[in-house]
């Protein structure tokens, strides 16, 4: 691996749309911070690979953020890249019958999460040498439009989006580039309900498309790979027959 090798962190690496992109970037000669709560699964990518660093991590944990970015930082000397993928949701269920418990967990990890993990990044790059870096935050198809019963989820992603225009432009004086990939079913463990069946805006239960995962890690490394005076500000890949377009 070449001393010059690009740095990416992403969270929520252990499975699904994080893991598809941690094999992505390793493909493509990055070191990798796989950061998750599952230890064994961060442990069992990077025995595969020389240029991958396990840092298991709670988001919602400030302390522990703080102290895995300083490892990476420790092992690299800088920081090029941040994904901000980690996240979670609830069952469909309308406003009135949500715990408040459960409202708390998703913003714990969606916003704050996403929050913790930026605030580290944008530190980094500031003062590193070259100066700056990127962020990409995973925003979902709920950045424009809910599921039926996803108020928790729902709201964190819109909130995800103002957090990346902030970002952008608190970003610029720095050269820290900021941007949004909003995803449509990627077929992952968390999206295979949607193969079955799903509450639909007209009342209904039914099935939807699905795409390759692989699709968004495609997609990620694209948003990466751009020199720092070019971003994606908002990317938007998604099942292409999923019923998105045409609602409402």
């Amino acid at each position: 691996m070449a001393d010059d090798s690009k740095s990416i962190i992403i969270t929520g690496a252990g499975a699904g749309i994080g893991r598809a992109c941690a094999e992505r970037f390793l493909e493509h000669g990055y070191r990798v911070g796989l950061m998750g709560r599952r230890a064994n699964l961060l442990d069992e990518i990077a025995a595969r690979h020389s240029n991958a660093l396990a840092l298991p991590c709670d988001v919602t944990d400030p302390g522990a953020v703080e102290r895995a970015f300083a490892q990476a930082h420790q092992a690299w000397g800088r920081l090029d890249v941040l994904f901000n993928n980690a996240g979670q949701a609830r069952p469909s269920q309308t406003i009135d019958e949500l715990a408040v418990e459960d409202w708390l967990a998703v913003v714990n990890v969606n916003l704050n999460g996403s929050f913790l993990c930026a605030r580290a990044a944008f530190r980094i790059m500031r003062a590193q040498s070259p100066q700056g870096g990127r962020i990409i935050n995973n925003g979902s198809i709920s950045a424009h439009m809910p599921r039926p019963g996803s108020a928790p989820y729902t709201s964190t992603k819109h909130a995800i989006t103002g957090l990346t225009r902030s970002l952008s432009l608190d970003g610029r004086p720095f050269n820290i580039a900021c941007g949004q990939i909003d995803i449509g079913n990627a077929l992952t463990e968390m999206a295979a309900p949607m193969t079955v069946g799903v509450p639909q805006a007209n009342g209904t239960v039914g099935p939807e498309p699905t795409m390759d995962v692989a699709n968004v890690a495609s997609s990620v490394l694209h948003m990466a790979e751009l020199p720092l005076n070019a971003n994606v500000q908002f990317m938007t890949v998604m099942a292409t027959a999923m019923p998105y377009i045409g609602r409402g």
